[in-house]
């Protein structure tokens, strides 16, 4: 009997954990789209949301501190409470620079823009929600050896980063009218960097949770863009 309960409620805690991690890729998407788009309207619905994750966060952490409490698990099951616990705080992380996107948005000043800059930030965007909802996916089939290969995908928005950093200066250095929003570009590099990274988190635990080991999937990666 016991048994049955936790494994519905371990069912019900996993389909939270995989829906908000959706709901933080929708938000990157639209945070960067809102960003290359110049749509502040849409920044500030993104602002506006931003609670629900957070709301989410605290929901899934209580109920796992609840889980452990009452049913007393090991092994697996314990592993992959300690999964979704340790996996959760990263999605709210990533919310947050979802929010710092938006702000951005708002905030802009600059009235002159680089095209392919944009461009490029906005495949940056695309591509790192795809590596978000890759992540959730491997979470969903327990599959380390998916989750290991997110590091690869980091490394490619690594160089993306890179390559808006170097046209973002090289646009400020031509003109001094760029120096706004390149300023900006940079600044949204850094936390596409940032949310690949935490991808890359993610994975570890995914990891973990297969196999009971501790590994590093990002290793000298952590520096800004």
């Amino acid at each position: 009997m016991m048994r049955r309960l936790f494994d519905e409620e371990l069912a019900d805690l996993d389909n939270s954990f995989t829906e908000m991690g959706m709901l933080v890729a929708q938000t990157i998407q639209k945070s960067v789209q809102s960003f290359v788009d110049h749509d502040r309207e849409g920044a500030r619905a993104i602002l506006d949301n931003d609670h629900q994750i957070n709301e989410r966060e605290a929901a899934i952490e209580k109920k796992t501190f609840e889980m452990i409490a009452l049913y007393q698990p090991v092994t697996t099951d314990l592993r992959e409470i300690v999964t979704i616990l340790k996996a959760v705080s990263v999605l709210e992380r990533m919310g947050d620079q979802a929010r710092n996107i938006a702000n951005s948005t708002i905030r802009v000043k600059g009235t002159k823009h680089i095209a392919n800059v944009e461009e490029k930030l906005g495949e940056m965007g695309t591509q790192v929600a795809k590596m978000v909802s890759a992540v959730m996916d491997y979470y969903v089939k327990n599959d380390a050896l998916g989750a290991e290969s997110i590091a690869e995908e980091n490394q490619s928005l690594s160089k993306r980063a890179a390559q808006v950093r170097s046209d973002s200066v090289e646009g400020m250095k031509e003109d001094a009218e760029l120096v706004d929003s390149a300023a900006d570009y940079l600044v949204i590099a850094g936390y596409l960097k940032r949310i690949g990274d935490y991808t890359t988190d993610i994975a570890e635990w995914i990891v973990y949770k297969r196999t009971g080991k501790i590994i590093e999937l990002n290793p000298g990666y952590n520096y800004f863009i």
